[in-house]
């Protein structure tokens, strides 16, 4: 029983730090030299069909994660398969809050009114007001900073 439990804790832990590691990484990869991949999801004149280059950082990262848990399976090490499990969920995540959600990709979960999505949902809105990659704000994906969940509750009180 122990064991589950701290397998979890592992899960849990590592899943919080990978919206730590997104927010490091959107703001000074995909904002800084990683630009040249992530600039079509701002300007999307440069959008060429359903796929954008900056698709190419869900490989990026994905590989960490595969990583730990092919070598978590074959040597046996539940840490490290919990680890690769934390990665992999969050960027299922990721991928339901940003692109499914947020961006529509996929034309489901269109309304909601939920505070803390509607608080995602404007504090993205806000950062792909920025064109270039500087000035951005609002980096997260999961942690909104309070002034969004602010606006997004006037709107629920309407």
């Amino acid at each position: 029983m122990i064991k589950i439990v701290i397998n979890v804790l592992i899960i849990l832990a590592v899943f919080l730090i990978m919206e730590c590691v997104a927010w490091l990484s959107h703001k000074y990869i995909m904002h800084g030299f990683g630009w040249f991949l992530h600039k079509d999801h701002h300007q999307k004149e440069e959008k060429k069909g359903f796929f954008e280059k900056n698709d190419f950082f869900f490989l990026i990262f994905a590989i960490p994660g595969i990583l730990c848990l092919l070598f978590g399976s074959l040597f046996h090490l539940d840490f490290l398969l919990m680890i690769g499990a934390g990665i992999t969920l969050y960027g299922a995540a990721y991928f339901l809050v940003h692109d499914v959600f947020i961006h529509q990709r996929f034309k489901v979960f269109r309304n909601s009114d939920s505070v803390y999505l509607r608080a995602i949902r404007k504090a993205h809105k806000v950062h792909h007001k920025y064109l270039t990659k500087h000035d951005g704000e609002s980096f997260g994906m999961l942690w909104v900073p309070i002034k969004y969940f602010k606006e997004a509750i006037k709107i629920n009180r309407k």
